[in-house]
C-alpha cells in the first residue's frame, strides 16, 4: 500500500533546498572575497602601515597625460588589470543572486522602502568591498529580485564609500582626518542619500505579488515550474555580460582619453580653494578607478602641491560613483534616481572638499 507524500513533507523539501542555495551562495561570495579582496588587503594593510604608500597612483606621478588613443587604451589596460578579478566575481555575484537566493527572504530584509531596510542593504556592501563598477552587477541582480531602490543603492554605495579596508589604508598613508571626513560625508550618502532616493523611484514600492509571505513559510522566487537551476544562471550571465560589459569598456576608454581634462595638473599649487573643489568633485565623480586608487592619486597630486580641499573631494567621489557604473545601472535605475545620486554625490564632494579646506 503506497502512502502519498504528506505537504508538510513537500514544504520541508522545498525549504530544505532553499536553505541549500543561499549557503552555496553565502559559500561562493565567502571564497570569491577571500580571494579577491580580503586576503589581498590584508597584506596591502601591512604595506601601507610599513610604507605610509600603497604603490604609485594610476595617473602617473607627474600627472594625467595628453589625450590620445593610445592614452585611452594604456588606462584601459592599467585598469582592466587592476580590477578584472572583482569584476568577473561582481557578474558572478550578480547572477548568482538571481538563481540561488529566494526572493522572499530578500523581500523582507531589502524589500521595503523603509530606513532599515536601507540600511541593512548598506551593511551588506560593506564586506564586499568592491569599487563602483564591479559591485554595480550585485546591485543589478539585486533589482531584478525586486529589492528596493534604497537598499539596492546603499549596497552598490556603500562597497566603494565605506570600504574598511580603504579607509585603513588611507589612514596609514594619508591621514586620519581624511579617514573621517569620508567616514561623516559617506554615512550620509550611504543611508541618507540611498533612503531619499527612495522618493524618485516610481516603482519604490513593493510589487503586490511579492509581498512578505507569513512567518514560517519559505519559498522560492516563483511557485511555478522553473527551468533548470544551470540554465537559468547561464542566461543571467549571458545577460549581465551583454547588457553591461560593452557600455562599461567604452566608458573606461573614453574616460581614460579625458583624464587630461578632468584632472589638468598645470596650477595645482594654486587650486585650494572653492572652484577647485567643485571642478576636482564633478571629475572624481564622473572618473572611473580600481578599489583605493584614490589614495595614490591624491598623493600624487598633494605632491606636486593641490590642497587639502580639492583632495578631500577627490578621496570621496573617486570612489563613490563613475560614468561607467552609472551607464551599468541605467536599465535598473530609474533615470531621476542615477541622477540624484550623482548631483549628491558632487554636493557632499565640494562639502566635503570645504570641511577638509577649513579642518585639514
Amino acid at each position: 500500500m503506497s502512502v502519498s507524500a504528506s505537504p508538510h513533507s513537500g514544504l520541508r523539501s522545498k525549504r530544505g533546498k532553499t536553505i541549500a542555495l543561499a549557503v552555496i551562495f553565502i559559500l561562493i561570495a565567502i571564497v570569491g572575497l577571500s580571494y579577491v579582496k580580503w586576503w589581498p588587503y590584508y597584506h596591502k594593510a601591512i604595506k601601507a602601515a610599513a610604507d605610509h604608500s600603497i604603490g604609485a597612483s594610476i595617473l602617473g606621478e607627474s600627472g594625467p597625460q595628453s589625450a590620445s588613443w593610445a592614452t585611452a587604451w594604456g588606462y584601459a589596460v592599467v585598469y582592466f588589470k587592476a580590477v578584472w578579478k572583482a569584476a568577473l566575481l561582481g557578474i558572478l555575484l550578480g547572477s548568482l543572486v538571481q538563481v540561488l537566493l529566494p526572493a522572499k527572504w530578500l523581500l523582507r530584509t531589502l524589500g521595503k522602502t523603509s530606513f532599515g531596510s536601507t540600511l541593512a542593504g548598506g551593511a551588506a556592501g560593506l564586506p564586499g568591498m568592491m569599487c563602483s563598477c564591479c559591485a554595480a552587477p550585485i546591485a543589478v541582480g539585486l533589482r531584478k529580485k525586486q529589492v528596493s531602490v534604497g537598499a539596492a543603492l546603499a549596497f552598490w554605495l556603500g562597497n566603494p564609500t565605506l570600504n574598511p579596508a580603504t579607509l585603513i589604508f588611507m589612514g596609514f598613508v594619508l591621514s586620519w582626518k581624511f579617514v573621517a571626513l569620508r567616514i561623516v560625508f559617506g554615512v550620509v550618502l550611504v543611508f541618507g542619500v540611498s533612503y531619499w532616493a527612495n522618493r524618485f523611484a516610481a516603482d519604490a514600492k513593493l510589487p503586490e505579488g511579492l509581498s512578505p509571505e507569513p512567518e514560517g513559510t519559505l519559498t522560492t522566487a516563483s511557485a511555478a515550474p522553473e527551468q533548470p537551476l544551470l540554465l537559468r544562471w547561464i542566461k543571467s550571465v549571458g545577460s549581465m555580460t551583454l547588457t553591461l560589459v560593452p557600455a562599461y569598456f567604452a566608458a573606461v576608454l573614453l574616460l581614460g582619453a579625458a583624464q587630461t581634462w578632468l584632472f589638468p595638473s598645470s596650477g595645482l599649487a594654486s587650486g585650494n580653494h572653492l572652484l577647485a573643489i567643485a571642478g576636482f568633485a564633478i571629475a572624481g565623480m564622473l572618473f572611473v578607478i580600481p578599489t583605493a586608487a584614490e589614495i595614490p592619486i591624491a598623493q600624487s597630486f598633494m605632491a606636486l602641491g593641490l590642497g587639502a580641499g580639492p583632495a578631500a573631494a577627490l578621496l570621496f567621489t573617486l570612489p563613490a560613483v563613475s560614468l561607467p557604473s552609472l551607464l551599468m545601472l541605467s536599465r535598473s535605475f530609474p533615470k531621476k534616481v542615477l541622477l540624484f545620486v550623482a548631483a549628491a554625490v558632487v554636493v557632499l564632494g565640494i562639502l566635503c572638499g570645504l570641511a577638509g579646506l577649513w579642518l585639514l
